[in-house]
């Protein structure tokens, strides 16, 4: 039987005896965060969080098919603005946080020359020609200060997070390096690396978001014609903007040679299955021990994508922590 690990007590036993640990980003990081990300570091190589993204139908899911509950719970700012979706995710992350669940928020976010509410196809997943990227990433243009006014109003939803003292996990600008949004496939220093970095410097030294651990969630690499992931390393921003890398995969696509160019571009810092499709095997995550969570898309979960002995074999490993198996301070 896995031990229960008590989050406070772990941090105290463990720090003085981990091998490499990086502190926050953000140097004026909460303490929550310091802790969480401590944590994480403290398992790192040795155990793997068990995480969920979605509503509770999906995680009543995994407890329906495992008896457990996952230890991470993931949701998103998503895209359409029609009712007050953000206020929600703020509420029930709340909820979430003091049942004891670790914390990972996205955005699907939508294009700046749009307004809300954010159509999938037409905004989400268009495209921006150069001329319109060059204008969002230029301080003072009307593009960016649009771009600015979208973003500001997620920060005031994690601001309430941080006033609640709720550490996140936060993965802004997915996939980066698919062909999918319409922040993607814009690699080199002009591209994506400067956008993150507008956003990082936006939300850490404008509005203090001091709870933010900052995820880079690339897609794992692929080929599929019209459907491509290029290379991690022409996408990301730099060490000094993020605290953890992630990988994104579906189709089973757990490479070998994907992993450890993530852990090469790692440089020692965490890395993670920020999402995805179709659990990885026993044998993958053997062979691929440094991951320290994963996160299930939503309705993947459902015997559609992966049977119910793959996911009680994942959920049944003596390194898969579950919700039972952490205890987050409240």
């Amino acid at each position: 039987m896995k031990q229960t690990i008590c989050f406070f007590l772990l941090l105290v036993i463990t720090a003085p005896v981990i091998a490499q640990t990086f502190q926050p980003v953000n140097k004026n990081a909460s303490p929550e965060a310091k802790q969480l990300l401590n944590y994480l570091y403290s398992i790192n190589g040795k155990q793997i969080l068990s995480g969920q993204h979605g509503d509770e139908r999906f995680f009543d899911t995994v407890k329906s098919i495992t008896g457990k509950y996952p230890a991470i719970w993931g949701n998103d700012f998503i895209w359409n603005w029609t009712t007050d979706r953000g206020q929600d995710v703020v509420n029930k992350t709340i909820e979430k946080y003091k049942q004891g669940y670790i914390i990972t928020l996205m955005w699907h976010q939508g294009r700046p020359i749009d307004n809300p509410p954010y159509g999938w196809k037409e905004s989400v997943q268009a495209k921006l020609t150069d001329a319109q990227w060059k204008e969002l990433t230029t301080e003072g243009t009307d593009l960016n200060k649009r771009w600015l006014a979208q973003i500001d109003v997620v920060a005031g939803y994690l601001k309430q997070l941080d006033s609640a003292h709720i550490p996140v996990l936060w993965r802004p600008y997915h996939e980066m390096n698919g062909v999918w949004f319409w922040w993607g496939n814009r690699s080199g220093k002009d591209g994506i690396q400067k956008l993150w970095k507008m956003m990082y410097d936006r939300y850490t030294n404008h509005f203090h978001l001091n709870n933010l651990i900052w995820v880079w969630g690339a897609n794992a690499p692929r080929d599929i014609p019209g459907d491509e992931a290029y290379a991690y390393k022409d996408f990301f921003p730099g060490s000094d903007y993020v605290d953890l890398l992630g990988a994104d995969v579906y189709h089973l696509d757990y490479e070998q040679k994907d992993y450890n160019e993530l852990l090469d571009l790692a440089k020692g810092k965490l890395i993670a299955l920020t999402e995805v499709g179709e659990l990885p095997a026993e044998a993958i995550l053997n062979a691929q021990p440094k991951w320290c969570y994963f996160l299930v898309w939503s309705d993947f979960i459902t015997e559609a994508h992966n049977t119910k002995q793959q996911v009680q074999t994942i959920y049944n490993r003596e390194q898969t922590l579950t919700h039972d198996d952490i205890k987050m301070p409240q």
